[in-house]
């Protein structure tokens, strides 16, 4: 079933490489505060997509943030933690009731020791609680892509060897991601539980940055074997 999918954050490398991802199959719709901005990244992205694929299905849009919020089957919230209330609180309240909140986010700070988890360092909310406040329906948001290099996402003749952790109360919500997950060649989702146990999804990327950083590993994933 083609899809709507919408990218808050759109014009940066996480939300093109899901819009060159997806878009053989799916409408994608670039988000950003200006929307001129985002119909030049779609334009790009959509000679890029052509240049992959010689064709594609699917259509690459772009449209300001509140548009793509509107017209979504599934939201991608491409965003940084500390965007979370602004962006969030303008957007959340109307989507449709059917709509799929996808939120990638980590609450992570870059210090002097190596990268660490907000959560754990200040005692700050973890994303998924963060996000869920704003929700109409909270059980619509997954947790979800973590640990994807942006490096090898925005090449879409790259085949992936990763894991995706996936968190979610909704059993329909977890599925259509799923889906999505399993539409990138090379990625696997994996099931954790519930939102509330989004937090060890999200904790997984700064303990994935630390050992590529220490370890000078080259844009590495998770794999469970």
């Amino acid at each position: 079933m083609m899809l709507k999918i919408g990218i808050i954050g759109g014009t940066g490398g996480m939300g093109k490489g899901f819009a060159l991802r997806w878009c053989p199959k799916h409408e994608i719709l670039v988000g950003s505060r200006d929307p001129h901005r985002a119909e030049a990244a779609a334009a790009e992205y959509t000679d890029a997509a052509k240049q992959a694929y010689g064709s594609i299905n699917g259509t690459i849009s772009g449209k300001d943030n509140v548009s793509v919020a509107r017209e979504s089957d599934v939201l991608i919230l491409s965003i940084q933690y500390e965007n979370i209330d602004s962006v969030c609180s303008e957007l959340l309240g109307t989507v449709k009731d059917s709509c799929i909140v996808v939120s990638p986010i980590v609450p992570m700070v870059k210090t002097e020791t190596g990268f660490e988890f907000l959560p754990i360092k200040e005692g700050r909310p973890f994303s998924h609680q963060l996000v869920q406040k704003y929700m109409k329906n909270r059980s619509r948001l997954v947790s979800a892509f973590h640990v994807i290099s942006e490096k090898k996402l925005v090449d879409p003749r790259l085949a992936l060897d990763y894991d995706i952790f996936v968190c979610g109360d909704d059993k329909e919500s977890i599925d259509t991601v799923n889906g999505l997950i399993g539409e990138i060649k090379g990625l696997r989702p994996i099931f954790l539980g519930s939102g509330a146990l989004a937090y060890m999804a999200e904790i997984a990327t700064p303990l994935l940055l630390n050992a590529m950083i220490k370890n000078k590993l080259k844009n590495p994933g998770i794999k469970l074997l």
